[in-house]
């Protein structure tokens, strides 16, 4: 694809997250533009659409997917639908942005891996901590040596509030939430991979939701091939804030990243310290949610492989998929596809 070539991006998904994607695909991606929207609620495509200055507007992604003038599509629909739509959008040829996870069970993920790479289409996903500076630059510090074998590792994610666990999926906390925390242990020990997890988890904070497979707080111990050992935890009652963090001890140092903080200020009052803290995910990693976008176009321009990968996805769902059997069996549990 030509490097001055403007690269058309649809947009499927008019919810929170496709919103911001939206939002920085129409106006913080040089060299792109958001030519079209869909979403089942032709309400809200119309509304998103009006306010980002979009023309086209679709009430179904197979439409969107059958448009001519798109180039690459940005998936932020329910996650169940994740994989067959990135497997329709590489079909189509068209790149693909998925956001996390990119499918629910191993056999969905390799379809999805399969069809863009028949189809020679860009296949990225949304983990956006590997686009976050710190992150990052801990990637590059542990490639370089900086800190040794790397040998103890943590990652964690606090939501800062339950959002209605009603009408959450069932195992929501590692498909949707850790899956996070489980790439980027992945990111911070790289070449290494996981063999197996043993997960605590409970419903503290919303217990009558237990029984529906909804838990609330988690703690992940994942033993990796190169011998390391990583923590993952997530909770759901942040009242302080969003808090990601990650940390990785080494045989000649560590590294300490992420924060709650909205920025370095900090007050010293009569009343104590005090800090501005994000409540939202999209306003503590916004640099990375427009870096990933961005890193995107240029791998459909460059054809290099996303430093996200689809590959990158399926590894994160093993270790997701092997929490779940953890805990429903009370042990420790191989991760599929790791070395017996």
């Amino acid at each position: 694809m030509s490097t001055s070539q403007t690269i058309r991006l649809g947009l499927i998904g008019a919810g929170r997250m496709g919103s911001f994607h939206g939002l920085t695909a129409a106006r913080h991606i040089p060299g792109a533009s958001l030519t079209a929207i869909a979403d089942p609620s032709h309400a809200h495509a119309t509304r998103l659409a009006a306010e980002l200055g979009v023309q086209k507007v679709y009430s179904d992604p197979q439409q969107l997917l059958d448009d001519p003038d798109i180039d690459g599509v940005l998936i932020a629909a329910p996650a169940r639908s994740h994989a067959e739509l990135v497997i329709k959008a590489a079909r189509a040829g068209k790149s693909v942005f998925c956001e996390k996870p990119m499918a629910i069970t191993l056999e969905e993920a390799d379809r999805a891996i399969a069809a863009a790479a028949d189809a020679q289409v860009t296949l990225q996903v949304g983990f956006n901590r590997r686009f976050a500076k710190s992150f990052r630059t801990a990637h590059l510090d542990v490639v370089a040596g900086r800190i040794g074998t790397p040998q103890l590792l943590r990652s964690l994610t606090r939501d800062p509030a339950l959002n209605n666990p009603a009408a959450s999926p069932q195992w929501v906390i590692f498909l949707e939430t850790l899956i996070h925390d489980f790439d980027t242990l992945r990111y911070l020990n790289p070449g290494a991979e996981a063999v197996e997890v043993f997960v605590m988890a409970d419903a503290l904070i919303a217990p009558e939701f237990k029984a529906n497979g909804f838990l609330d707080t988690a703690v992940v111990t994942v033993r990796f091939d190169n011998g390391a050992i990583a923590v993952a935890e997530a909770n759901f009652q942040a009242v302080y804030g969003y808090d990601v963090r990650g940390e990785v001890f080494g045989s000649a140092g560590m590294l300490s990243m992420g924060s709650v903080n909205e920025s370095d200020l900090l007050r010293y009052l009569a009343t104590g310290v005090q800090a501005d803290t994000q409540r939202m995910d999209t306003d503590l990693l916004r640099d990375a949610y427009v870096a990933e976008l961005n890193h995107f176009v240029g791998c459909m321009r460059s054809g290099e492989k996303p430093m996200a990968s689809g590959e990158d996805a399926r590894a994160a769902l093993a270790i997701a998929r092997a929490c779940i059997e953890s805990f429903q069996q009370g042990k420790a549990v191989r991760v599929q596809g790791s070395a017996s």
